[in-house]
């Protein structure tokens, strides 16, 4: 029996931040976003629970502490911003509210304690950059399950998911990584412990 076809489409996940005229692309400078790790309990079942329903989301599981941005920055001067922002910033705790539904596409929502929202503000003012319009006041911390799920898709999804119940209802986060996206792939350029001043 040939394989079904695929019920979500992530390359649509980036329309917004790549809205651009066709042969721009390669003068713009690459998508990068600070993001943390689940832990790999959520991360594995994430990942099976994908394979299941044949969906996708856009890299591996993550926690975006800001979308993905252009800036005129380069690698280094980047990790060295994030470097001394992230310096005496602590562990935290991610709390997991449940599954969100939102057009085109399927996550499990997290909470927003001020911590949290304090870290993303001052990520959002760290460097000269694009916004996207789900940051600042509209940020919704979060895990994405699938991208780009074709309308067809939607309602059976759903049913699929929202009685599914993660391994994990909480993690804390003790790093978090500043990521690129090149052709299409995710590269971890940094990872910045939390809570070791110094460690480079």
């Amino acid at each position: 029996m040939p394989p079904s076809p695929p019920t979500s489409v992530p390359g649509g996940a980036h329309l917004p931040a790549n809205d651009t005229p066709a042969g721009t692309a390669q003068m713009l400078p690459p998508l990068h976003s600070l993001v943390a790790w689940p832990p790999a309990e959520l991360d594995g079942w994430l990942r099976r629970t994908q394979e299941r329903l044949n969906v996708r989301a856009f890299g591996l599981p993550h926690l975006n502490l800001r979308a993905p941005f252009r800036t005129p920055l380069g690698s280094r001067d980047l990790v060295s911003v994030f470097r001394h922002l992230l310096a005496e910033t602590p562990p935290f705790e991610v709390q997991i509210l449940g599954w969100k539904q939102l057009p085109n596409a399927l996550m499990l929502e997290c909470e927003r304690p001020p911590e949290l929202l304090a870290l993303h503000r001052r990520a959002l003012g760290a460097v000269p950059s694009s916004q996207a319009p789900y940051d600042g006041d509209s940020y919704m911390p979060h895990l994405t399950l699938a991208l780009g799920i074709l309308p067809w898709a939607e309602a059976h999804l759903w049913e699929e998911v929202r009685h599914l119940t993660p391994p994990v209802s909480h993690f804390t986060v003790t790093a978090l990584s500043l990521t690129r996206e090149m052709r299409g792939e995710v590269q971890e350029l940094h990872t910045f412990p939390l809570g070791e001043r110094g460690i480079v």
